[in-house]
């Protein structure tokens, strides 16, 4: 890609020219920031750019004219492994990216329209939205981590978002796929494509590829790795780059310690495709897995909060897998663990997943169940074995804790409204000093 490369080390800060109508879109949009922040509604990051979307519908690609960008995708991981992609890619230049993991249209068009002079984007985008924001950004690496249930009320089944990709990437054959191949449903979506650069990046939850997306003959698993009864040709790819314990390993034998500051094997995977797509837009290996290295807390997750007499530790989870991974990561030996779970619109309303998470691995942790529908997770977690009570508050819950240190574990808006009570709690504590 060397007349990429070449166009990145001329790009210029200066601001780009654009057409009078989205000139008008990006002025009205700062008109809705400043009075969304003046009327104390927040940042008004997202009404910026749903105001500028529909005065100028094409903005998105406008805005992302001339920039090399990077796309993260997948069900989980993807605001983690944005923001490691754009630590890494940092050594090339200025990365426009997403603070918040707004993921959708309005949030990326509100990122591209703070950052106009920056020649390198990294988005996080939803799986459903890849196809046409990658038409109007025409990425240059597509980050694909896994794919897996999530709300079926808002995405549908996981097989109608595999074709989705599948046909979205085929109309960009000179994108670079940065695919997982332990996740049987990212292959087949990546297997066609031209250029693939293969990680292993871990596929703990198999629950939603028991068949082959493509025949759907039954997938069969062994020590190394997968293939499908109906299709020789379809079985996991040799990988480019992966992981241990200790290390991350690469092409031309280049391997470094990965150290990270964010706990979880799932985020070894997750920074080992953020290292290989920071390689694949030119950044030096090493320089990248020092990077990822430096990501800490993201968006709230995996944040500390001390809390009255309460270290508070936040996770986030929001399908099956999620929790799996989020679970994996929960301190056995913690003074307290919360869990909460709402069943708002983000969140899906539908909570019969429940069912599909193994809370039976907390029989020996004492648990409060919290959120709005903290009856729905007791039933759960009493079937499941799980001594626990029940305090719908999650801050309330917390405080119900022993002293010490309180894992908190939280599905979407349970974990961002907890957010939000846990900084207005701060603040009441530094007006009391």
């Amino acid at each position: 890609m060397p007349d990429r490369l070449s166009s990145a080390g001329s790009a210029t800060r200066s601001t780009p020219r654009v057409p009078a109508r989205t000139a008008v879109a990006l002025g009205a949009a700062a008109a809705a920031r400043w009075a969304s922040r003046t009327a104390g509604r927040g940042k008004g990051s997202m009404i910026g750019g749903l105001v500028a979307a529909k005065i100028d519908p094409q903005i998105m690609g406008r805005l992302a004219a001339g920039k090399r960008t990077a796309i993260v995708t997948g069900t989980n991981g993807k605001s983690t492994t944005t923001r490691m992609t754009a630590a890494a890619m940092a050594e090339l230049g200025e990365v426009a990216t997403q603070a918040d993991g707004a993921n959708m249209d309005a949030g990326i068009i509100a990122t591209l329209t703070l950052s106009r002079t920056a020649p390198f984007c990294a988005l996080e985008v939803d799986e459903l939205h890849v196809p046409h924001v990658s038409d109007a950004v025409d990425p240059e690496v597509l980050v694909l981590l896994n794919l897996s249930r999530d709300q079926l009320d808002r995405v549908g089944e996981i097989n109608m978002i595999e074709r989705r990709l599948r046909e979205g990437i085929a109309r960009h054959p000179e994108t670079t796929v940065i695919a997982n191949c332990d996740d049987v449903l990212v292959t087949s979506a990546a297997f066609d494509a031209p250029d693939v650069v293969w990680v292993a990046a871990g596929a703990s939850w198999v629950g939603d590829s028991v068949s082959c997306p493509r025949t759907g003959e039954p997938i069969v698993r062994s020590e190394g790795g997968w293939r499908s009864t109906g299709d020789d040709d379809f079985r996991r790819p040799t990988p480019d780059w992966w992981f241990d314990d200790e290390n991350i390993y690469g092409p031309d034998g280049f391997s470094a310690p990965l150290e990270l500051a964010v706990p979880g094997r799932a985020n070894r995977g997750n920074a080992t495709q953020a290292v290989a797509a920071a390689v694949a837009m030119g950044a030096d290996p090493h320089n990248a897995v020092a990077a990822v290295g430096t990501v800490g807390e993201v968006a709230g997750r995996y944040g500390i909060h001390q809390i009255g007499n309460h270290s508070v530790r936040t996770l986030l989870a929001k399908n099956p897998a999620g929790w799996q991974e989020a679970m994996s990561m929960i301190d056995q030996d913690a003074d307290g663990l919360v869990i909460a779970v709402n069943g708002q619109v983000p969140d899906g309303e539908d909570l019969s997943w429940l069912w599909d998470v193994r809370f039976e691995a907390f029989e020996t942790m004492q648990v409060v169940a919290a959120g709005e529908r903290a009856a729905d997770l007791s039933v759960r977690l009493l079937y499941a074995g799980a001594e626990h009570t029940t305090v719908p508050d999650p801050m309330a819950a917390i405080a119900s804790c022993p002293p010490g240190r309180v894992e908190v574990l939280a599905n979407y808006t349970a974990f961002r409204d907890l957010g939000t009570a846990l900084e207005r709690a701060a603040r009441s504590r530094k007006a009391e000093q």
